[in-house]
């Protein structure tokens, strides 16, 4: 196993990490272009943790090409100002594949996506994670947990082989669940990440997090920015007041279970000028009666 300490990738994970939209061309191609121009705005933002194949960067409807190439864009444009997470999943070789391409290409961690297997036993889980995590030992892994029967010992049992387990994304929608996770599997021994976005933050910082997912971040660096300069302050009225300003933002996201998430990002942005409204499906963009909803609260972030 390498010496590596991972002390640079725990400090990144221990933040806003973005995860950036992937606009598209009008011909359903990845738009490099305004890709770029949207990273370059974070990190202009102050954005300092990109993750390139998350969720909102609607990584199951990206083909493994375009995976690759989303990878390579986002390191090229971090240049050293920011720290990339490169997301990967699928079946073990495909995620193994795209780890090893995330190392070669400069990125120093993985997220990994929560297995869509319909069966996973908590073994298999960490059978899972501990072949793709030995595959790029010198690489951060950060498991993406929306599992909410998997306990804390299983995560403890998987950075026992693998050292460079080092931080969860922890995505199950219940602060107390969360609070007994994190210290089944060791409080301290991880960097936790709050994999639910600025809604959850705050009951998740109050219960051991240090970073947050964002994708609203896409919209409004400044907002995600106060929300997490807030956290770290203990401040957690200033923090409420973020919660307040971005509450309808993200209960249109998390409507209907979440089938607008990344759309109601995306038609923002395209309400800003910054990148198309198109999504691949299973997701659709938003009827015209909702787009003016979203914009308005764009305009309103002052950005």
């Amino acid at each position: 196993m390498s010496s590596v300490t991972f002390e640079t990738q725990r400090a990144a994970l221990a933040d806003v990490v973005a995860i950036p939209v992937t606009p598209f061309t009008a011909d359903d191609t990845v738009d490099t272009a305004a890709l770029r121009a949207l990273l370059r705005r974070l990190l202009d933002g102050g954005i300092t943790t990109l993750t390139p194949n998350g969720n909102t960067g609607e990584f199951y409807a990206l083909t493994p090409e375009e995976r690759r190439l989303v990878t390579e864009v986002t390191v090229e444009e971090a240049a050293g100002r920011a720290s990339v997470l490169v997301g990967v999943g699928h079946d073990v070789p495909a995620a193994v594949a795209s780890a090893r391409h995330a190392g070669e290409v400069g990125a120093r961690m993985i997220m990994v996506h929560q297995p869509v297997h319909p069966y996973v036993s908590q073994g298999g889980w960490v059978d899972y994670h501990r072949a793709i995590a030995e595959a790029v030992p010198d690489l951060g892994v950060v498991p993406y947990l929306r599992n909410a029967q998997l306990p804390g010992a299983r995560l403890a049992e998987l950075a026992d082989a693998c050292p460079n387990v080092i931080g969860i994304k922890y995505a199950v929608p219940d602060a107390a669940r969360f609070a007994a996770f994190a210290r089944d599997a060791g409080l301290d021994r991880f960097v936790w990440v709050a994999g639910l976005a600025e809604p959850y933050a705050p009951s998740y910082f109050s219960a051991g997090a240090s970073g947050f997912t964002s994708g609203l971040v896409n919209v409004a660096p400044a907002v995600s920015r106060n929300m997490i300069e807030s956290l770290r302050a203990g401040d957690y009225p200033a923090a409420m007041k973020v919660w307040e300003q971005i509450r309808r933002f993200e209960e249109l996201r998390a409507a209907n279970g979440s089938a607008d998430n990344v759309t109601v990002v995306k038609e923002a942005l395209a309400s800003l000028g910054l990148c198309g409204r198109d999504v691949r499906p299973p997701s659709k963009p938003l009827p015209e009666d909702a787009r003016a909803e979203v914009a308005a609260i764009a305009a309103g972030w002052s950005i």
